[in-house]
């Protein structure tokens, strides 16, 4: 009995203290990310390691071993990102300004700038493949010659002593000096009054000196080659030059940091006319588009799927499986396929057109031409899926609907405008909701066809006429050089997830009203 009880003790203090070490290494974990900087990270690590071992180690949260998983996933591959794009909606955070306060002072600091006294330089050979570094200095009449090294082993600090007399070695030709260029780099060449002089050029060393230092107390960067001084500007993200008054001036340095700037991003968007008139349009045709591409792959599958259900109709099999072909090939592979259908020289369609009516479009040129092509393209790949959805609903079509009908004497179009039509469209609307959201948002499309082009004239942000509001949302994050600019593109970012998701809130409500 004793010795059961023990064995239970045993087993209940080594859990808990297997446990403790496990937040113990969790604690650990996330606090070498925060020091890294990277705080939501680090908040979501501590939230989901933390409810991990609570969850897999205690008897009250049993039932949740079950759910934790998907939890967890909804978390870090929804919320997480979602509240990652929201925060940086709200900061500066660009090609310039993505570094935090710390690092971008680590940065300029390790800046350096050759001072001092330059010395010329040589290899000289020595015995078995192995060379000395020899430094001269015409105006001191000084000498410094190294032991014999190899070069692939040079690196760190080379001790040189001073010499007066040269020895009668072989000078190393300047290709074996461009060949070991960067191991000649990492060298130190320490001479005997502990000078440090380091490689500035194929023939010289010279000595290199910290270019800024950092007054943590009045927040003050120094220029030590040029005197300039530099305080960190929180309103920009940079550090400003500083007139004698301590007044910014206007020089600033590069890289910057990030800062919070409030709604400043969402306010550019509607004020910033290189910035708010691209918008507007872009978002107008994005609209246009989603709702033009709703309204004809629905119609046309529509007319598709009533005419392969036609009983007069022979070969309806083969025609069935020809219209449902484009919903079988990739649609990247159709997107390509098209792109070099449409081009001006050389494509099918202009060479048909040309042959025909003597005109050859410029797709890729105008505007209007180019929307037009988009149009087309996305309506032969979204077609089919509307029309096998419309041959299952035709089936709950009563016939005696259309028997009636005939009576009367209506023809094949009155049949499909006043029967067909209207009974398709109520158990189609949620689809066709879904589809808008999805067609708001079709980047592939874009981004493999026309790439945003032709570009828009006197925008402060690259933008182009086909553009959509997530294609302009990715050029704005991530084209152009070093002008990226996150926190713009995080904004309207931010913006798409409200539309998209009013438009899922309005399909939810949509389809519990036709349940009831």
């Amino acid at each position: 009995m004793l010795t059961s009880t023990h064995t239970s003790t045993t087993q209940f203090w080594g859990k808990r203290i297997f446990i403790a070490l496990l937040y113990l290494i969790a604690f650990y974990l996330v606090f070498t990310i925060y020091l890294q900087g990277e705080i939501l990270f680090a908040l979501l690590t501590l939230v989901v390691v933390a409810s991990g071992i609570f969850v897999f180690s205690s008897e009250r949260a049993y039932r949740w071993r079950y759910l934790f998983p998907g939890v967890s996933a909804v978390g870090i591959f929804v919320v997480f990102p979602l509240v990652c794009t929201v925060v940086i909606a709200f900061t500066n955070y660009s090609g310039t300004n993505q570094l935090n306060f710390e690092r971008v002072i680590s940065q300029l600091q390790a800046q350096r700038y050759f001072s001092g006294e330059r010395y010329n330089f040589k290899l000289l050979e020595a015995e078995s493949d192995k060379f000395q570094i020899l430094l001269e200095n015409s105006a001191l009449q000084k000498n410094y010659l190294s032991a014999p090294l190899a070069l692939t082993e040079l690196k760190g600090d080379v001790k040189l002593d001073e010499v007066a007399l040269l020895p009668e070695s072989n000078v190393a030709p300047l290709k074996t000096i461009t060949q070991n260029r960067q191991q000649l780099q990492t060298v130190n060449a320490i001479l005997p009054n502990d000078e440090m002089l380091t490689m500035s050029s194929l023939r010289q060393f010279s000595q290199q000196s910290h270019r800024f230092s950092f007054d943590s107390d009045s927040q003050i960067l120094t220029n030590n080659e040029t005197g300039e001084r530099y305080k960190p500007n929180d309103d920009i993200g940079f550090f400003q030059q500083i007139d004698e008054q301590g007044n910014f001036s206007g020089k600033r340095l590069e890289p910057g940091y990030t800062v919070g700037i409030g709604w400043q991003n969402f306010v550019k968007i509607l004020t910033d006319e290189g910035v708010q008139k691209p918008f507007i349009q872009i978002f107008i045709w994005t609209v246009t588009f989603a709702f033009l591409t709703v309204i004809f792959t629905t119609l046309l599958g529509m007319i598709f799927a009533s005419l392969v259900q036609w009983e007069p109709l022979k070969g309806k099999a083969v025609y069935r499986l020809l219209l449902i072909l484009p919903y079988a090939v990739p649609g990247f592979i159709s997107i390509l396929v098209f792109k070099g259908l449409f081009n001006q020289s050389f494509g099918e369609i202009n060479l048909i057109l040309n042959n025909l009516f003597g005109i050859r479009p410029e797709w890729f040129n105008d505007p209007f031409l180019a929307k037009v092509m988009i149009l087309i393209v996305n309506t032969w790949l979204g077609y089919p899926y509307m029309m096998i959805v419309c041959m299952g609903l035709l089936k709950a079509i009563p016939n005696d609907l259309y028997e009636a009908s005939a009576i009367d004497g209506a023809t094949v179009w009155q049949n499909f405008t006043r029967i067909t039509m209207p009974l398709l469209i109520k158990p189609l609307m949620p689809l066709m909701i879904a589809s808008f959201a999805f067609n708001f948002n079709n980047f592939v499309l874009i981004q493999l066809l026309t790439q945003g082009r032709p570009s828009m004239i006197g925008t402060s942000t690259p933008a182009g006429h086909t553009d959509l509001l997530v294609s302009y949302t990715y050029r704005i994050a991530f084209e152009g050089s070093g002008t990226q600019d996150f926190g713009l593109a995080a904004a309207i970012a931010v913006i798409i997830f409200l539309l998209v998701s009013g438009l899922a809130l309005f399909q939810i409500r949509l389809t519990k009203l036709q349940q009831d």
